[in-house]
């Protein structure tokens, strides 16, 4: 276990997730209409509202823009929603700051270069096995499971388990 990403898991109070290649497997299915395909995951589904009934705020910070992210958001409660950023790291300043937290109390979940800005500015910069070499030397925490299979779950039962309220999420499960 990283201990120092564990440690850092200890103070956040948002997590802000990328959408393709982390809640997705980053494959976009297009039709000649233009509308388009996503598959997302039910574990991190489910693990993104265990999160969030444990008192962590949640948010998505995306370039594209998808009707099918929009309706992805409101099935897993993220209260906080952005699409079609050109710049991520103005978004993610604006968010802690209207939410009043600190850097370090945000984490961010990203996949590629673009995500680099906010990451570096995090208390928790998480990335997936198939980010490319630099987006990894940057991150505290690159999961063991891909993007759209399970990378966040993984992550949302880490910072459960490193606040202590992971147990509590499971015992309504163990009746």
């Amino acid at each position: 276990m990283n201990l120092d990403a564990y440690e850092r898991a200890k103070r956040i109070r948002l997590v802000i997730f990328d959408v393709d290649g982390v809640m997705t497997d980053g494959s976009l299915y297009l039709c000649d209409d233009g509308q388009e395909f996503k598959a997302f995951n039910s574990q991190d589904g489910l693990g993104m509202k265990m999160l969030k009934a444990s008192g962590v705020d949640l948010a998505i910070i995306t370039g594209r823009t998808s009707n099918v992210v929009v309706k992805r958001a409101e099935n897993t409660g993220v209260a906080h929603f952005f699409q079609g950023v050109e710049d991520k790291l103005e978004a993610f300043l604006q968010l802690a700051g209207d939410l009043g937290l600190e850097h370090s109390q945000c984490a961010f979940m990203g996949d590629d270069v673009v995500d680099l800005p906010p990451m570096r500015r995090s208390g928790l910069s998480i990335t997936v096995p198939a980010a490319p070499a630099l987006v990894k030397e940057h991150a505290h925490y690159v999961t063991t499971r891909e993007g759209g299979r399970g990378a966040v779950r993984e992550v949302t039962e880490f910072i459960m388990q490193a606040q202590g309220t992971f147990n509590a999420q499971l015992a309504q499960y163990l009746k």
